[in-house]
């Protein structure tokens, strides 16, 4: 996310292992090998960076201390369950801080590719273990934007060269459209 804030908006990123001031990826000859986001990618530190301990990271995130969490997910339901820690039958290394996020920040932001292997994660019903439940507000995926309104999904965006009806073909939950 780092790479995409304009530079006249100061925005300020937090990774739950303890960096506060998350600078965008750097160049092959500025890497830092003990700079690193949650998901194990190496990051840049910004002049005003900080750093402590995953109890202080956690504290700002179950205390309502972050104002919106963009993660990734394997499903989400058309009433805006999430799912995105565990596939069931395969080695399970830690739930991570998802569950933490999702009930902890202000707003949630899902970035996820549409579908996978041709099946829909934009499901009626979650089928894989909930992270959080009704938490997502906005998903953006490589079709479009879709938003949770007062009365449900509401597709508000399309991607370039993307038609509704593509969407709703690709899509198992059910939404409404509100085009831009």
């Amino acid at each position: 996310m780092a790479n995409y804030i304009p530079e006249d908006m100061h925005v300020v990123l937090q990774s739950e292992d303890g960096m506060l001031g998350v600078g965008p990826f750097p160049r092959e000859w500025e890497v830092d090998p003990d700079l690193i986001n949650a998901g194990k990618q190496t990051v840049s530190e910004l002049p005003y960076s900080s750093y402590f301990d995953s109890a202080t990271s956690f504290a700002m995130i179950r205390g309502g201390h972050i104002d919106l969490a963009i993660l990734g997910a394997m499903q989400i339901s058309e009433e805006g369950d999430i799912a995105n820690w565990m596939v069931p039958g395969k080695m399970i290394k830690g739930m991570g801080g998802a569950m933490d996020l999702v009930a902890g920040v202000k707003r949630v932001i899902v970035l996820m590719e549409h579908n996978v292997k041709n099946e829909a994660k934009l499901v009626k019903k979650c089928t894989l273990p909930l992270t959080g439940s009704k938490v997502v507000n906005k998903i953006i995926t490589d079709l479009g934007e879709f938003e949770f309104e007062q009365d449900g999904l509401t597709l508000k965006a399309l991607a370039p060269g993307v038609t509704v009806d593509e969407v709703t073909q690709r899509t198992e939950a059910r939404f409404k459209t509100a085009l831009q």
